[in-house]
């Protein structure tokens, strides 16, 4: 046997595709469109199969905290072009970010859909506010026009976090202390079948009490509406420390899982926790050792229904070094096992080379990866057929 049917072969037998590379198209570019840098990749496709890809645009530089806004293109044809860029939400001199998009599609008021945009700001850098000097709040805004406007932002940081604030705890019987808090970041969900049918839900992570090293204060919870985001309630929090940047998919039986970062890096893989009922507790939690991970965010969809389980997607940078080895992966069995992978992009020079990123279906037999590319100098989208 010649080397490459042999290393066909292994390939195969590992479930990756020899397709290491797959062409990509620059979305948003750090240096133009008036932006610095561009960071933090969401994506949805509306029910007419448009994408819109949402990003961080930071205005003056790279750096996580400072005048960052919400920004969003849009694509008909698949991602092979997109539309100049449009600000989406932009709170000044501050901070707006980690875009955690979703449409709602049972809500009989708007029958062709409406895409609400979860968000925060925050008035001081995260390592700050994790020392309670300062504050994350909780935001969303709402289009019935598939993204072309926008409604007046909404804010209900009380009913999804628990803030080091005297006044607003005395005024809500609050108990806890938590800290920094981050939406995901990457697209939200709506259950669309069951006893939860219609529910939206968004992962998220904060931090609670004073700092703890190894960032042990950091832990992962969700919040979810039944009623079409007029009211949100909390998940219960996921009793593991360094529980960070989380996504979640809809499972069969009105079940949920959470894919999340572990900051810790006391072990290079990634959290998974499954619900029972919708999202709200949680019943089984630990690592899986089968998705290695540099200590990065990771992304985590629904691609489709097979023998009445569900099929799952989950990309992330597939290293337990450096932000590199964009992988796709997918499981026909809730996520049990991963046995195809499709490695998506490489750079064995470049540390960080490929880094955060969210993915959406595309039809029935490709998904579509928004991902940051090349040392986060562009955001690019790549197309890939996992059938």
């Amino acid at each position: 046997m010649n080397k490459r049917k042999l290393l066909t072969g292994l390939f195969i037998l590992l479930g990756f595709s020899l397709s290491a590379q797959y062409k990509t198209v620059p979305v948003f570019t750090s240096g133009t469109e008036g932006y610095q840098s561009f960071r933090i990749p969401a994506m949805i496709s509306l029910p007419d199969g448009e994408l819109l890809a949402f990003a961080e645009g930071r205005v003056h530089n790279s750096g996580d905290f400072g005048d960052i806004n919400i920004v969003m293109k849009r694509s008909k044809d698949h991602g092979a072009t997109w539309t100049p860029l449009a600000d989406v939400v932009d709170n000044d001199v501050l901070q707006a970010g980690n875009p955690a998009p979703v449409v709602d599609l049972t809500d009989p008021a708007f029958p062709g859909g409406r895409i609400f945009l979860f968000y925060n700001t925050g008035n001081n850098h995260e390592g700050e506010v994790r020392k309670g000097k300062g504050l994350r709040e909780v935001w969303y805004k709402t289009s019935v026009d598939g993204g072309l406007t926008w409604s007046e932002a909404v804010n209900i940081t009380t009913q999804v976090h628990r803030p080091n604030q005297p006044a607003v705890n005395a005024a809500y019987n609050f108990k806890e202390d938590w800290r920094s808090y981050a939406n995901t970041p990457g697209h939200a969900l709506q259950f669309s079948k069951g006893k939860y049918r219609g529910r939206l839900y968004v992962a998220a992570n904060h931090s609670q009490g004073n700092p703890v090293p190894h960032f042990k204060d950091y832990f992962v919870h969700g919040y979810y509406s039944d009623d079409h985001g007029k009211t949100f309630h909390l998940s219960q929090t996921l009793p593991v420390e360094g529980g960070n940047e989380c996504m979640a998919v809809e499972l069969s039986d009105g079940r949920l899982m959470l894919n999340a970062r572990n900051q810790q890096g006391n072990e290079k893989v990634r959290i998974v926790a499954t619900s029972k009922d919708g999202g709200a507790t949680w019943d089984q939690y630990g690592y899986d050792r089968q998705l290695p991970d540099p200590v990065c965010q990771g992304s985590f969809v629904n691609i489709g229904w097979k023998k009445r389980k569900a099929v799952l997607a989950f990309c992330n940078a597939a290293d337990t070094v450096q932000r590199n080895n964009l992988t796709l992966r997918i499981s026909t069995d809730e996520g049990k096992t991963w046995k195809q992978s499709f490695l998506i992009a490489k750079s064995p020079n470049n540390k960080d080379y490929a880094a955060y990123s969210d993915i959406v279906p595309v039809g029935r037999r490709q998904i579509g990866i928004l991902f940051e590319k090349d040392g986060y100098k562009e955001i690019a989208f790549a197309l890939v057929n996992w059938k």
